[in-house]
């Protein structure tokens, strides 16, 4: 189990380990890009600390990609994987996630859409990234959803409840946008937070997706393959989840989780106070509200079938107890909440940091043998 110390703070490492290979059997080279050599640094809030502590490669530059999540960019040995090739790095963080505060919610205190600032709703509720073309069918249902509501939480509890009674939860190798979801009334972590934010946006609501992974001491390991056995993920003690956050004023950003809620959600309101990542046992990864990962997506497992090349991504997580007085915390792995996250995928990680859509786009002509 994990532990805390004396301020509440717990503590994690994070092993995360990728391997590329270009079979002996293959036809082609593999031009690694920029996007090949990408890793995420993890956030630094109010909420948790995160330091890089060790890398195969060394990081040879630190930038914010298009979402302003911090990366680094490694020194790779090799810029081309020929047949029968491979490349592995790891990547190692500590992480310290401090006690979550969800702040006294009531709908009477709310502020209406007037009451969000204007850079934020520029920023956070316009028409890109996953939510690029927001199909006609999820305006209207955006609109009769709300309908008179003015408060801004009035709306969110509306929507959360409308994709709990109309969406049951199922995972899909590639996520899906907001009216797919609807159109098949079936949609994971991610899937449903899409929706919940197309919904959002529609009415002129700030919000965007937010990634993260959740320490689960029980799962000794787990093992998948995806997209024609072109991609291997294993897991230990960690599985990956996302959820909404919300500019709900007058209390500001919050997270809005519409899976992995102990409480369920009969009180559309545990969705915010409930989620996974209100508890320390989840660190949050990165945010997304430029980036069309779910056709990022698409393109990397067109690029990985195509060519025959393969990818294997391992991560681990375990506890680092401050000192040899060791206090436990409900890890909250039961299979209902489990179900929620363990198919979402290391695979949204691996297309946001591996940088996908651009690294196609830069990719030269493949090289025939």
């Amino acid at each position: 189990m994990a532990t805390e110390d004396e301020t509440g703070d717990m503590h994690y490492s994070l092993k995360s380990t990728v391997t590329y290979s270009n079979p002996a059997n293959g036809n082609f080279t593999w031009n690694l890009t920029e996007g090949d050599r990408t890793v995420g640094l993890y956030m630094n809030n109010s909420w948790q600390s995160t330091e890089l502590k060790s890398t195969t490669y060394s990081v040879n530059s630190t930038k914010n990609d298009e979402d302003g999540n911090k990366i680094g960019l490694l020194e790779l040995p090799k810029q081309q994987l020929h047949p029968s090739e491979n490349l592995s790095f790891t990547t190692e963080y500590e992480i310290t996630a401090k006690p979550r505060v969800i702040p006294d919610l009531n709908e009477n205190e709310s502020g209406v859409l007037d009451d969000i600032p204007n850079h934020v709703t520029q920023a956070y509720a316009t028409a890109e990234g996953p939510w690029t073309q927001i199909d006609p069918s999820i305006q209207e249902l955006a609109h009769n959803i709300a309908a008179n509501q003015t408060k801004v939480l009035g709306i969110v509890k509306n929507l959360i409840e409308w994709i709990n009674d109309h969406i049951v939860y199922g995972t899909h190798e590639i996520p899906l946008y907001a009216h797919q979801t609807v159109a098949g009334g079936v949609g994971d972590c991610d899937d449903q937070a899409i929706l919940l934010i197309a919904l959002l946006r529609t009415l002129g609501v700030p919000s965007y997706l937010q990634i993260g992974a959740i320490y689960l001491p029980d799962r000794a390991e787990v093992s998948q393959d995806y997209w024609n056995n072109s991609v291997t993920i294993v897991e230990r003690r960690i599985g990956w989840h996302g959820w909404a956050v919300v500019y709900i004023p007058p209390w500001g950003w919050l997270p809005v989780d519409l899976t992995y809620v102990p409480e369920g959600l009969d009180s559309p309101l545990n969705a915010i106070v409930q989620g996974a990542v209100t508890r320390q046992n989840t660190v949050q990864y990165m945010n997304i509200s430029k980036a069309d990962y779910i056709a990022d997506s698409a393109e990397a497992r067109s690029f990985l079938t195509d060519n025959g090349f393969k990818v294997q991504l391992e991560d681990e997580m375990t506890y680092l107890p401050p000192d040899s007085s060791e206090r436990g915390f409900d890890p909250l792995t039961s299979a209902a909440l489990i179900a929620a996250i363990v198919a979402t995928g290391l695979l949204v990680v691996f297309m946001m940091m591996r940088g996908r859509k651009r690294r196609l786009e830069n990719q030269k002509p493949r090289t025939e043998n």
